[in-house]
Order: C-alpha cells, then sequence, then structure tokens
C-alpha cells in the first residue's frame, strides 16, 4: 500500500518536472530573421540575410534550404566555426554563406524565383526557420507588330487579321496591348463580329517568356489613315508597370471609289514648248486602270504613269479635251466612269518687224518701223535700245536721227499672263553721216623725247578715216559703233607745243579735232608728304613759293652754316678759341645772316645754350 502511494508520487513530481521544463523552454525560443521578399534582376548577384535570437545557447546549427514538390533540400549550413556549401544540389556551384549566416548567389536566373528558407537550430532551446521569397525580374524587348500583308477589304462580313505583335524575353509574364493611333483597343479575347485578340505564350528553356498577340478587326474604311501599333507591359523591381512601344504600321485596304478626278498638275498657265502633265485618280483603293483619249483619239507619243499621262512641248494644236476612264465592277456589273479635262494652250507668233532687214538713214532724217504679232490673249510690245524702253504700242519713231540713234533696235512681245512667255526681233540702224569725234583727251609725258600714245575715237558712217599731223605709229579698230584710231608718236618740242591733230573724214564730211601733249604734273600729296618732316624744307618752300631751284640754294647754305657751327664749338671745347662771357653775349644778342642764331652749349661752364632758329616767313 505505501509504495503504491509512493510512486503515484514519483509519477506525479515527474509530470511536474517535465511541465516546467516545458515552460522554460518557452520562454527561451529561438527567433529567426529575415527579408520576407527580395526584388533582383536576372544575372544580377543576391544576397539574402538571416539573423536570429537564441539567448543562452551554446552551439547553434544554421542552415539553407530549398524546397520543391514539399521536398526539402539543404543547400549550405554554418556550425561553429565550420560553413560548407552541400554537395549535390542545383545550387553548389553558385551560392557561398557569410560568416553573418547570409546566402549569397553569385549570378540569379529565372529558375531562382522561389523560397529560400533559413533554419536555425539551437539543441534543447530549440528550432525556428523564415523563408524569403525571392522574385526575379528580366526586361522584354522591344515588340515587334507586323501588319498583313494581304489587301483587305472593307466589304468583308467578318473580322480579319490585321497584324501580329510579339514581345520576347520579358520575366514574369508581360501583357500586349493593341492601339489604333493614340487610343488603346479594348482587350477582347472572346471572338465575336467586330473585333478581337488572339494571345498566346511560350516559355523558353530559359524560363523567359515570349509573348504572342493576334489582333482581328472588321475594317472601315476610315481605317485608310489609321495606325496601328502595339505596346508591352512589363514589371521591373520595386516599379510600377513598364512599357515598350512597336513601330507603327498601316493597313492596306480595299474600298471602292466614291469621288473620281482629272486634273491639272502643272500650277502655271499651260504656253508652247512646255510639258504637261495630266492626273486621274479615284478616292477607292486599289487605284483602277485608266485610259486616256483626246476627244475620241488615242494619245501617241506620250509618257503614262499608273494614273498620270505627260504630254511633251505641247503645240497651240495640243489644246482641247481630253478624257480619263475606267471600268467600275465593285458592286454591280461593270460601268465606266469617265471624266472630261479642257486644256488650253497660250502661244505667242514670232515678232515681225516692218520693213524688215537693216535699215539705213542719214542725219537728219525720220525713221519709222512697225512691230507685229499675234497671241492666244492680251500681249505688249516694247521698244528698246540696250535696255531702255522707248516705245510700248509697237511703232519706233524717231524724228531727225543722228549718229547717236545707230545701232541695234529689239522689239520685245510678251504675255503677262503667262509667265515666261515672249518673243523678240531685232533690228540694225545705221545712220549715214560725217564724222564726229569725241572731246580729245591730252597726253601726258614724264618728260620731252618720251615716247606718248593718243587715241581718236569718231562715230559716222560709212566708216570713216584718219590722218594724223604729225604722223606716227598708228592702228585702228572698232569699239562698239565707233572707230578708234590709236596713235604712238615722241613728244618733240614742236609736239608739246602744236599738239597733234586728228581727222576724221568719209564721203559725207570730215572733222578734226587737236590733242595736247603736256608734262605730268607732281602729285601734290606725295611732295607734301616728303616735306612734312623738314622744317628747313617747309620754310623754303614758303619763302621761295615752292621753286625747287631756291630750295636747294637755301639747303645748301644751311649744311654749310651747320658745319662752321660745328667747327667753332670744336674749337672752343678745345681751348683754342678764346671766347667769355661778353663775347657770347653779342654772339647772342647779334644778328645773324639768313636769320639763323646759334647759341653754344659749355659742358664747363654749365647754363649756356645754343640755338639754331629758322628763318621767319615772310
Amino acid at each position: 500500500m505505501d509504495g503504491t502511494v509512493m510512486s503515484g508520487r514519483n509519477s506525479l513530481l515527474c509530470t511536474l518536472l517535465l511541465l516546467g521544463l516545458q515552460v522554460c523552454w518557452a520562454a527561451v525560443t529561438v527567433k529567426v530573421a529575415v527579408t520576407p521578399k527580395v526584388e533582383v534582376m536576372e544575372g544580377q548577384p543576391i544576397k539574402l540575410p538571416c539573423t536570429y535570437e537564441a539567448p543562452g545557447a551554446s552551439m547553434v546549427l544554421v542552415e539553407w534550404h530549398i524546397e520543391n514538390q514539399g521536398v526539402r533540400t539543404r543547400i549550405s549550413f554554418h556550425s561553429g566555426g565550420e560553413k560548407k556549401v552541400d554537395d549535390g544540389t542545383p545550387y553548389t556551384s553558385r551560392v557561398t554563406m557569410g560568416n553573418d549566416n547570409s546566402l549569397n548567389i553569385a549570378a540569379v536566373t529565372v529558375s531562382d524565383e522561389r523560397s529560400f528558407i533559413c533554419l536555425v537550430n539551437s539543441g534543447v532551446q530549440g528550432v525556428s526557420e523564415a523563408s524569403t521569397q525571392v522574385k526575379v525580374y528580366s526586361e522584354p524587348d522591344e515588340p515587334a507588330a507586323v501588319g498583313s500583308t494581304q489587301l483587305l477589304s472593307v466589304t468583308s462580313d467578318k473580322p480579319e487579321e490585321v497584324g501580329t505583335c510579339t514581345a520576347k524575353n520579358g520575366h514574369p509574364q508581360p501583357r500586349i496591348i493593341w492601339y489604333k493611333d493614340t487610343s488603346p483597343l479594348p482587350e477582347v479575347k472572346d471572338i465575336n463580329e467586330d473585333m478581337y485578340m488572339a494571345p498566346s505564350v511560350v516559355k523558353e528553356s530559359s524560363g523567359l517568356y515570349t509573348i504572342y498577340s493576334r489582333l482581328f478587326m472588321k475594317v472601315t474604311k476610315a481605317d485608310k489613315d489609321s495606325e496601328f501599333h502595339c505596346v508591352v507591359e512589363y514589371m521591373m523591381p520595386n516599379s510600377s508597370p513598364l512599357q515598350k512601344n512597336s513601330p507603327p504600321f498601316s493597313l492596306n485596304l480595299h474600298y471602292p471609289m466614291e469621288v473620281m478626278t482629272f486634273s491639272l498638275v502643272n500650277k502655271d498657265p499651260v504656253k508652247e514648248g512646255d510639258d504637261v502633265t495630266m492626273k486621274c485618280e479615284t478616292d477607292g483603293n486599289p487605284q483602277p486602270s485608266f485610259d486616256f483619249l483626246k476627244a475620241v483619239n488615242s494619245l501617241d507619243g506620250v509618257v503614262s504613269d499608273g494614273g498620270s499621262v505627260t504630254l511633251p512641248r505641247v503645240t497651240r494644236d495640243s489644246a482641247g479635251n481630253y478624257t480619263c476612264s475606267f471600268l467600275d465592277c465593285d458592286f454591280s456589273d461593270c460601268e465606266e466612269i469617265t471624266r472630261t479635262l479642257p486644256l488650253s494652250v497660250h502661244y505667242l507668233d514670232p515678232v515681225k518687224i516692218e520693213p524688215a532687214g537693216p535699215q539705213e538713214a542719214k542725219k537728219g532724217d525720220t525713221v519709222e518701223l512697225q512691230c507685229r504679232t499675234k497671241a492666244s490673249t492680251d500681249y505688249t510690245l516694247e521698244w528698246k535700245k540696250d535696255s531702255t524702253v522707248l516705245f510700248r504700242d509697237g511703232a519706233l519713231s524717231l524724228k531727225s536721227v543722228s549718229l547717236a540713234d545707230a545701232g541695234v533696235y529689239t522689239c520685245e512681245g510678251a504675255v503677262p499672263s503667262v509667265p515666261g512667255l515672249m518673243n523678240k526681233a531685232t533690228v540694225e540702224l545705221v545712220v549715214a553721216g560725217g564724222p564726229e569725234i569725241d572731246a580729245p583727251t591730252n597726253g601726258e609725258v614724264e618728260k620731252e623725247g618720251e615716247s606718248v600714245t593718243l587715241r581718236c575715237s569718231a562715230q559716222g558712217y560709212p566708216s570713216p578715216q584718219f590722218t594724223w599731223k604729225p604722223s606716227g605709229k598708228e592702228s585702228v579698230n572698232m569699239v562698239g559703233n565707233k572707230m578708234v584710231s590709236t596713235l604712238t608718236l615722241d613728244a618733240t618740242a614742236a609736239v608739246m607745243k602744236d599738239g597733234v591733230v586728228c581727222t576724221a573724214s568719209n564721203k559725207y564730211g570730215e572733222d578734226s579735232k587737236t590733242f595736247q601733249v603736256v608734262l605730268k604734273k607732281a602729285d601734290s600729296n606725295e611732295a607734301a608728304h616728303a616735306d612734312r618732316g623738314n622744317p628747313v624744307y617747309a620754310t623754303a618752300d614758303k619763302q621761295q613759293g615752292g621753286s625747287s631751284g631756291v630750295v636747294i640754294a637755301v639747303v645748301i647754305c644751311v649744311l654749310l652754316l651747320l658745319i662752321v657751327v660745328a667747327l667753332l664749338y670744336f674749337l672752343q671745347k678745345k681751348g683754342k678759341l678764346p671766347c667769355g662771357k661778353k663775347d657770347k653775349k653779342e654772339v647772342a644778342g647779334g644778328e645773324v645772316n639768313n636769320d639763323i642764331v646759334v647759341e653754344m652749349k659749355s659742358g664747363e661752364k654749365g647754363n649756356e645754350e645754343s640755338e639754331l632758329l629758322n628763318k621767319s616767313a615772310q
């Protein structure tokens, strides 16, 4: 009985002891901390931290695990001073474990998107763990959108495939958005009668996604001016959704004609000699094959390019009505559609002058000429000599003509309303009469006896003959409508005194002019510049009125006087010339020839001066 009681008491004590130990162990439970979620770009390194709290624990084992289909696999551990990566796992060669128990992955791949479990075992104090979810991102390539190469009909009763969009190498899986112009199209995946998308996804061996989207639409004529493109929307670490745009594409639509035009491409009024282009087109697509006719005749020698036809170098005979036609078979039985274009060709006939041919008149006569032409519209006629307009009504009337009226006259015809349409004709007027010599220009020589060249210019018809007195080496040539005789001879005393006479003559009379030969004058500016630095020259010039002989005499006198002064100064310095203060004062106060005063300065006596004064101006 006593044994039974004692046994019961011992069992109770053990139970109480176990309960106490459990309470104590609960008070010192291990706590593990990790980063719950880590986002990283594919190919970058990553560090997964793991920290723990295990008060009083003498030995702690830290392990990193992965889990695949419910089965855990340890990939590394740290216990005491030992750190090791487990063999035979997908991470054997890719991870390391730090002293701080962090797990380091060198280059992240898409397959690393999983949970990594950090497990801490502190023996009797317990075991605890925490997991980090790794999220791997890869930026997709720019999307490629390709429009349909088929001719899409707006009359189709069901949606047709208008384009395909492809975006490669994205992770996590991106999505495609279709745009028409600048507006996104609603994402419709169910097949219907208006518009829908057919998406598909391929997961590559790398773990990256390639996505496709085919756009089906029932097109309308308004879509001919629209542009379509697609956008790939994707995620990146710690960011809102990002987008990349594809290049746009347009659709090749088949739609019927509603309006047909036949027009002239040339902007300016058409004139003879122009190349004329006419264009025929419709607002349908594709453009039909056009036939071009003039009246009911086919066009020969024209250049045709689709809906355009070019008439080279048109004439007035090219004017008329042109037609463009085609067979319209879009919705009903084929019907011929025709448009007509009237073509006007402006012309200006060659200008004619009456009476024709070169005209000859005598001095004092009246000359009358008439200019005529015809044109397709209003025109103008102008008479010109050189660039001067003389008359504007087609009639040229010259009263009492002179030799100056001789020359070439031009009659210009133009159509102001047609740029570039003009013609002209010329006539030469010859005025017969005695010669008239231009005013003579004197010849100049440096000195008597030198060679001099004279030019005598005369106008007259018939061409005048020249005679020079005295004569020399002569040549004659024509300059404009004038004859010019050039004479070269020596400037003798007789020539410089009497000059040279040029006589021009023809059957109607003669004219004479005398050419003088003179000495060239000195350049007054050069003389003034040469004398500006010498006051003696300037004073002598002013006193003698510019006579070169007097200037030379004065210069020589001054130089001699300076030599005498220098000699006296030298003798006085040597002590061979007695000269006291009294003498110096007499010299200073006396008159010196040519109004020049000299004052000597002695280095030994200090304050004595010598001065040279220019001759005062008269």
